[in-house]
Parts: C-alpha cells; sequence; structure tokens
C-alpha cells in the first residue's frame, strides 16, 4: 500500500534541513575523533637514543684483537 497524497518536491523540502544537520553532525563527530587521534600521538612517548633496550640474551659479535 502505498501513501495517497505523495508531493515529492514538498518532501524534498522539508527534509532538506534535518538532512543537513544531520550530515554535519556526523562529520564533526569524525573530526571530533581524527582530531583526539593526532592530540593523542602529538603528546606520546617518542622512542629516544636515551632509553634503555632490553636485553636479547647474546652477546654483540666483537671484532678480532690483534696480537692474539
Amino acid at each position: 500500500m502505498s501513501a495517497p497524497h505523495t508531493n515529492l518536491e514538498t518532501q524534498k523540502r522539508r527534509h532538506r534541513g534535518p538532512l543537513i544537520g544531520m550530515a554535519l553532525v556526523a562529520i564533526f563527530g569524525v573530526a571530533l575523533i581524527v582530531y583526539w587521534q593526532f592530540e593523542e600521538a602529538a603528546e606520546g612517548n617518542s622512542p629516544t637514543s636515551d632509553t634503555v633496550q632490553p636485553e636479547t640474551g647474546t652477546e654483540p659479535a666483537s671484532a678480532p684483537v690483534a696480537g692474539d
């Protein structure tokens, strides 16, 4: 069963505002999440050469000493 009085132009005009509003809210939400991720990455700890590396259990290869 279909609606008895359908006027597509009137329906388009009446729904344009709410649809645009919902799209703007969705875009704002995505932008907020992206901003939050970039802020977290900027404030995070970055690895530096001063940090202690975990022991692997193997000794590094050493160069042969002359005279042995």
